[in-house]
């Protein structure tokens, strides 16, 4: 009898090992959509569009109702979320050209450290499926910034167009079930470092990229893995597949997300078939807010104020979503979050020392996520174009400058600065920067403090074209 309660202990002592190995190296996937904005998910109290998968991860994870991205355009976000820095610091943010395009010549610096990069000091296989738009050249794609492979587009999905018939740009705009043939635009698709199809069907391009990101998580099960996927769409131009009837549907901007949603259901069930759901850390979130100058074809900020390119509510507070049954603890989060606390939070999931030279802007969430504790961070800094807008403290939000919504014109000083109360004024709406004028001179006085520890960047990288 001794003997078997002896076994038992040990085999329950060895079980409590393997579990605690493989909780020291959770699979992380990061799901990241294109111009989705914060009112565009039912979760989210988007009355007309249905998302029943990722209504159900934040129901059984963490939903995050003050998530930040870097900056309000697709560049330079992407850029933020890799790296764990503001954009400013990396070059990629620009006045003169917003985001990198088909002849720019440059793109991430290979100073720059990614979080691809840092776990797979770890043993972490690394793949990265579908936008990349941090250089399309051979010496910027993903294999060079820590992927060990990669299957995309290299910029947005709108890109090459060649302006033949109607368009998303003018037809879509008023037509909600208008979908262009996928030949007007000259998107290529790459595998590693190769194009494999040129233009790219992207009508199906969203299952594509699904059952990579399947396939890949299917092949690793037994090692741990990090999955980046940036889906190509909401952003213009939309497409479903063929055989999809989209009237059935409140529309195409309806449709796609919901192709979306399914896409993150058949890779949550891949996990838990795989039995591997306990061990993985699911993160979606959205690259910026919606491109509203596409009506119809655009996307929704819910209650918040603007969209896409802007530093309004709308433009860079995202819905996002943690999902991990073994690790997070369900809740939904109120606290401050961003793009920019993924790399210090995957590092420290995954057991990752950082770099003790690596100037990050981001901070560790694992115990918000794993404890339910209160989020590392209290405030964040609104950069967009190279250009910072404005500054949030706890509830309060200074405007400095601000673009006009939907428009990529160069921001306006404001003569007076703006505040806001977000607790009370989710839409900015009233501003009470008179009635609190001391704590402008305060926030004033944390700008200037951050400005000054923001000398030390590398120039634009965006502006430089192939001659």
């Amino acid at each position: 009898m001794k003997n078997i309660l002896l076994l038992i202990v040990v085999l329950f002592q060895l079980q409590s090992t393997i579990l605690q190995a493989q909780t020291d190296s959770p699979n992380i996937v990061i799901i990241f959509a294109d111009d989705l904005g914060y009112g565009d998910l039912s979760v989210f109290g988007n009355p007309e569009i249905e998302t029943p998968n990722l209504d159900q991860l934040a129901h059984e994870g963490q939903k995050w109702t003050h998530f930040y991205v870097a900056d309000p355009v697709c560049t330079p976000s992407r850029a933020g979320l890799l790296t764990g820095r503001y954009p400013i610091r990396s070059g990629m943010t620009s006045k003169r050209r917003v985001v990198l395009f088909p002849d720019s010549s440059k793109g991430l610096p290979h100073s720059e450290t990614t979080i691809a990069e840092l776990v797979k000091t770890a043993g972490y296989t690394t793949a990265m499926i579908g936008k990349w738009h941090l250089g399309h050249l051979p010496e910027y794609l993903p294999m060079q910034h820590g992927f060990d492979s990669y299957y995309g587009i290299p910029y947005s999905n709108d890109m090459d167009a060649n302006k033949k018939g109607p368009s998303a740009y003018s037809e879509g705009r008023n037509n909600p079930f208008f979908q262009p043939d996928y030949r007007d635009y000259n998107v290529p698709l790459m595998q590693n470092e190769k194009v494999i199809e040129r233009p790219v069907n992207q009508s199906t391009i969203t299952q594509r990229y699904t059952n990579q990101a399947i396939s890949f998580i299917e092949e690793n099960k037994e090692k741990p893995f990090f999955l980046y996927l940036a889906h190509s769409m909401p952003h213009i131009p939309l497409f479903v597949p063929e055989d999809i009837d989209i009237k059935t549907y409140s529309s195409l901007y309806a449709a796609v997300i919901q192709s979306i949603d399914s896409s993150v259901g058949q890779i949550a069930e891949t996990l838990k078939l795989q039995g591997i759901a306990d061990d993985t850390v699911l993160i979606f979130t959205s690259d910026n807010g919606p491109w509203l100058s596409y009506k119809t074809h655009g996307g929704s900020a819910g209650p918040l104020r603007a969209g896409k390119g802007t530093t309004f509510e709308g433009g860079q507070r995202v819905p996002t979503i943690f999902w991990g049954p073994g690790l997070v603890k369900p809740k939904v989060v109120r606290d401050m979050g961003a793009t920019l606390d993924l790399l210090p939070t995957v590092c420290e999931l995954t057991g990752v020392n950082l770099p003790k030279d690596l100037k990050l802007d981001g901070s560790s969430l694992v115990n918000t996520l794993t404890k339910g504790e209160k989020s590392s961070r209290e405030d964040f800094y609104y950069w967009a174009f190279g250009e910072l807008h404005a500054y949030r403290k706890g509830p309060w939000k200074l405007h400095l400058k601000q673009r006009a919504p939907v428009n990529y014109d160069n921001a306006f000083i404001l003569e007076t600065p703006e505040l806001y109360n977000l607790r009370s004024d989710i839409g900015e709406l009233y501003d009470v920067a008179t009635k609190n004028t001391a704590l402008v001179r305060a926030m004033k006085s944390d700008i200037a403090k951050h400005l000054e520890g923001m000398k030390d960047t590398l120039p634009d990288q965006l502006h430089w074209r192939i001659k």
